[in-house]
């Protein structure tokens, strides 16, 4: 017993003394425009013990919005009333919850309409033995809903452990087990699920010491600065609302004005850039007339494809090695070259090509005279 009294005093002291009045909490309370602890009290929070069975002892945490906080691991012999009068009036008050192992829970992921929010248990009974091995009745059962999907059905995910196994791991709790207020899930990160599969009527309720008191002043403080920012913003309002109805219609013309600019920059822009591109460019019959003119007429063409500025030729010809120099010295084109190797074709005793070229504008005469000069300088 003094090894259960030892780690206690521990507890006692990693906590830290609770406040030693009424009056001294309310006037922190007030100083410090509500606390965390406040709302803890005021049940306003989420924030619970867990308990989890480690080994021969008892993991004991303190679940603070979303973080988790390691207080203590207690002996499994630990009774509520010691747990009691360590933890003082600072975490007493706060629900205790099993946390329930990852590996003990099954989890899948549902899909369920919209309707089914407000009745989730019910629509739960009669879909738990389609999604699992267990029947209503085989199994403590919860569901939480992560999301709402574009068409308005629920994502919706289901935790479930057989009534056996959970009543034998609540059952390693010792003493404790019998003050729980819910049972949840732990998953991979540790987190909880947030879901309870302790039954209804399992459930204790901890109730603080004083908590309608507390509820009535918190009530009085809020209505206190609810009143005083309304006569504070009340001799404001009228003009705003009059500076916000001016803006908005000035804010509308100019929206309309920048609009109608905006589109008609983009037509100008457009036109001038189609019309550039026109003008620069070889048209396609152009340059099939002088492919026609260059090739042999033992060369048959099987794809002229224009892409951009590239001009490709693919093909059967017996001297597609020769291809290149023919098309040498074209104004409408420049650099021609094989593009891979040449495979010859056993059905039409030809070699198959693939020929590649750079096309040139109709108004880059420098362009075409440095081609025809390189063509003239190969030949």
């Amino acid at each position: 017993m003094s090894g259960v009294r030892d780690t206690l005093q521990r507890l006692r002291a990693r906590l830290g003394p609770g406040p030693r009045s009424f009056l001294a909490w309310w006037g922190q309370a007030l100083a410090t425009w509500l606390p965390a602890r406040w709302r803890v009290l005021l049940g306003l929070t989420g924030d619970r013990l867990l308990f989890q069975r480690q080994d021969d002892q008892i993991e004991m945490t303190w679940l603070e919005g979303s973080q988790r906080h390691m207080l203590a691991r207690l002996p499994a012999t630990v009774t509520p009333d010691e747990l009691r009068a360590v933890l003082g009036t600072r975490l007493t008050d706060l629900p205790r919850w099993w946390l329930v192992p990852s590996g003990m829970a099954l989890r899948r992921r549902l899909l369920m309409p919209a309707a089914a929010a407000e009745r989730l248990q019910d629509v739960l009974k009669f879909e738990l033995d389609r999604q699992t091995p267990f029947t209503a009745n085989e199994a403590c059962f919860d569901a939480r809903v992560i999301g709402v999907r574009t068409d308005g059905q629920l994502d919706v995910e289901l935790a479930a452990v057989p009534m056996a196994a959970f009543a034998g791991g609540l059952a390693q709790l010792g003493a404790l087990a019998d003050g729980m207020a819910g049972a949840d899930v732990e998953d991979a990160d540790g987190v909880p699920l947030g879901v309870n599969l302790l039954p209804e009527s399992a459930r204790v309720t901890a109730q603080a010491p004083q908590r309608g008191l507390h509820r009535a002043l918190a009530a009085v403080a809020v209505v206190a600065i609810v009143f005083a920012a309304w006569a504070m913003l009340d001799n404001r309002r009228a003009a705003a609302d009059a500076f916000a109805a001016q803006v908005d219609g000035r804010a509308d013309a100019a929206r309309q004005v920048a609009a109608q600019r905006q589109q008609l920059v983009d037509l100008v822009a457009g036109t001038t850039v189609l019309n550039q591109t026109s003008a620069r460019r070889p048209t396609a019959l152009e340059v099939m007339d002088d492919v026609t003119r260059r090739l042999p007429d033992n060369t048959y063409l099987e794809k002229l494809a224009i892409e951009g500025d590239r001009l490709t030729l693919i093909g059967f010809s017996p001297e597609a090695s020769g291809l290149v120099a023919r098309l040498q010295g074209s104004s409408l084109w420049r650099n021609p070259a094989l593009s891979g190797a040449l495979q010859p074709d056993p059905r039409t005793r030809m070699d198959r090509f693939t020929l590649t070229a750079e096309l040139l504008g109709k108004q880059d005469p420098s362009a075409a005279t440095a081609g025809g000069a390189n063509a003239a300088g190969r030949d």
